[in-house]
């Protein structure tokens, strides 16, 4: 199941608890930064960065570096919506069958995740398709993504396992089908549950996330109070310090830098330009290492996290 894969890589291990940890065994690499929909959630709404798709050449020659150095999973998404990306069934045959990565999987939205977009995906071998679903109802969908996107979601959810099932029976490529949802207060739980139940049958889990600050860029958005840091799933929360990302996940943005952090909306978190570096050479440089002993030592003062709000409630 798909906690068990999230549990395994928001736990470091004693081989990746180092400045110098080795290659991390999953990366998420962003075939684009645009996205369709503002949440307040989410500092993608906030442009503080140029947002394109990143280059096929360069795709492809990435993808078969990291596969060469170690990375074992594929997230085919970062920051951005990938079902945007014209070319994502490609790149996700790429991975596959070209480079042989074990397990490639991708988050979405939901929204352009059409019968016809999801039946190229699961044909192309995506292993994991995961829904993020955050509204309650049309009205909060609205409200929260400032777009008319609920019933379109749902259509998109419950259309995919019909379709998935017929891929694997022809095929033999079976996709897992998951949905997270976020707990953006102490309401929304509940408030969610018929929406949730509505999509249960489609899927083969669900699971809670809380809200993060992303950062601390969107920390106070709507009079909510996220969590410290990125501590992964609701209920199998990790400390905030240090932070798993750093050790055992990459994140590739849309232009080709290794960023540290999960939510590197504003560059903050460059640690390298993989135009001119190799992957493990950006993941083992000068300011990656310091800022991995800063979170191992539990004391950011002054480095890129300092603004997070795993560090503050750290602290207090």
């Amino acid at each position: 199941m798909i906690t068990e894969r999230i549990d395994n890589i928001t736990l470091i291990p004693a081989s990746h608890s180092s400045a110098t940890p080795p290659c991390p065994p999953s990366v998420k690499i962003e075939l684009t930064a645009r996205c369709d929909l503002a949440c307040f959630f989410c500092a993608t709404s906030q442009r503080l960065r140029d947002k394109r798709d990143m280059d096929w050449d360069f795709l492809m020659r990435l993808m078969g570096e990291m596969r060469q150095a170690g990375v074992e999973e594929l997230g085919m998404f970062y920051l951005g919506e990938s079902m945007l990306y014209p070319r994502l069934a490609e790149a996700i045959d790429a991975a596959k069958n070209r480079f042989g990565y074990p397990y490639v999987f991708l988050t979405t939205n939901g929204r352009l995740a059409t019968p016809d977009r999801l039946r190229d995906c699961f044909e192309a071998g995506l292993d994991s398709l995961k829904f993020s679903f955050n509204w309650a109802d049309a009205a909060q969908a609205k409200e929260i993504t400032r777009v008319d996107c609920f019933d379109d979601v749902v259509a998109n959810i419950l259309a995919a396992r019909p379709i998935r099932d017929e891929v694997a029976a022809r095929t033999g490529r079976r996709c897992g089908l998951y949905a997270s949802s976020i707990q953006y207060d102490g309401e929304q739980r509940d408030r969610m549950e018929a929406a949730v139940q509505q999509i249960l049958p489609a899927v083969d889990q669900h699971y809670w996330l809380p809200l993060y600050g992303q950062a601390g860029l969107t920390t106070g958005e709507r009079g909510t109070m996220p969590v410290a840091g990125n501590v992964g799933r609701a209920d199998a929360m990790r400390q905030p310090l240090p932070c798993w990302s750093l050790f055992t996940e990459g994140h590739v943005t849309w232009d080709g830098h290794l960023a540290a952090c999960c939510f590197d909306h504003d560059g903050r978190f460059d640690m390298g330009d993989l135009n001119t570096q190799s992957f493990m050479e950006a993941w083992h440089s000068a300011p990656f290492q310091k800022l991995r002993q800063a979170n191992l030592d539990k004391d950011v003062a002054g480095t890129q996290c300092d603004d997070c709000i795993a560090y503050r409630k750290h602290q207090g």
